[in-house]
């Protein structure tokens, strides 16, 4: 019998990863491309999530490794960071009223949607809890591996609210004349070749310094540090070229999608109505508080509901990049939203969940 060669075995798995990788993002190229074509708002970012997400859950199978995924999240910082010398501190008097605001936003949203999941839904109260935290995804996994909480429903649950507010809030906001359709920073002027090489330079050391402390996002937010650094002393002028930009937003869109690759069919359509339910008692909370922040504040309306909004930080800032929205003030209380889930969400489970003997039973 003829046997394979060691080499060749060991070849085709690797050749077929790469093959998968490179059909999620030739996925989200076509989605980007075709809604930006379309002239939809948020097009490359929205257009990119939907087609890879419609062809994860119709069975390919998608993956982005965690290479082109560092590198997408350093060209968004890299771009978010250019606007910086334009957006830095414009809202910065009112930073400690809205992170507190949206500190209480997210503790309010949770119990709401963790009531609503056990209410309507009957899930077990450490799972209502985890599901209805927003943000923090990888955290709130291994959490819920921890204590026995059902991972799947709670990922169903978190990934279908990312993908609403990605694709909804850059229509609404545009519809309803909060944003431009297009953003500005298209038209920036691009950076020359030595102020790229520095501009990526100065994004690779400080996502390093960021990764070394253990930095939540680190890759985005070191990249979108060290970018705006150079921009804000005047050392760099201009940003990435408009197609390094649209890669980064393809990039973060197949990301998203990309989640939906570990799910099941059955299992997504039976927490389809728990997501969406849940996903509203979020939203109608976070709108009284961006209420409040309207009336309260000087902050700009769109700006307050992007960065209230309970979805994904790199969601969220890749949606500031092409709406034109504060990256600085999203950029804050995203973070800020990181952390307190990141404290509190522990605490809140082991206070009020079902005990671990509960849950496994």
């Amino acid at each position: 019998m003829r046997r394979t060669p060691a080499s060749t075995a060991f070849a085709l798995p690797n050749r077929t990863r790469a093959l998968h990788i490179l059909e999620t993002l030739a996925i989200g190229a076509a989605g980007g491309g075709l809604f930006l074509w379309a002239r939809l708002p948020g097009g490359l970012i929205s257009g990119a999530m939907i087609a890879v997400a419609v062809a994860a859950i119709a069975g390919r199978p998608l993956s982005i490794p965690s290479l082109i995924t560092q590198s997408v999240l350093v060209l968004l910082g890299i771009s978010l960071g250019s606007l910086m010398s334009q957006e830095l501190l414009q809202h910065a008097s009112a930073y400690p009223l809205t992170i507190g605001l949206l500190a209480l936003a997210t503790f309010c949203s949770t119990i709401g949607s963790s009531f609503y999941l056990q209410q309507i839904h009957g899930w077990d109260r450490t799972s209502a809890l985890l599901a209805g935290s927003p943000g923090a995804l990888s955290q709130i996994t291994i959490l819920a591996a921890e204590k026995g909480a059902d991972v799947p429903a709670i990922a169903v649950v978190q990934t279908i609210r990312v993908i609403i507010l990605t694709a909804g809030l850059p229509m609404l906001l545009t519809v309803t004349g909060m944003a431009p359709a297009s953003t500005a920073a298209a038209t920036m002027k691009v950076a020359s070749l030595p102020g790229l090489v520095e501009l990526v330079a100065a994004a690779i050391a400080a996502s390093l310094v960021l990764r070394w402390i253990r930095f939540p996002a680190s890759w985005m937010f070191g990249a979108m540090i060290g970018s705006g650094l150079l921009h804000g002393a005047g050392l760099v002028e201009g940003t990435l070229p408009p197609w390094l930009r649209g890669i980064a937003l393809v990039g973060v869109g197949a990301l998203i999608g990309a989640r939906f690759a570990r799910m099941r069919t059955k299992i997504l359509l039976g927490h389809v109505n728990a997501a969406l339910g849940s996903f509203a008692v979020a939203i109608l909370i976070s709108a009284a508080f961006v209420s409040v922040v309207a009336l309260t504040t000087h902050v700009r309306f769109s700006d307050s509901v992007v960065a209230f909004a309970p979805g994904a930080m790199d969601a969220m800032l890749a949606l500031a990049l092409t709406l034109h929205i504060d990256p600085i003030f999203v950029g804050v209380h995203h973070l800020s939203r990181f952390v307190f889930v990141s404290i509190a969400i522990p605490g809140l489970v082991h206070l009020f969940g079902r005990p671990q003997d509960d849950v496994d039973d």
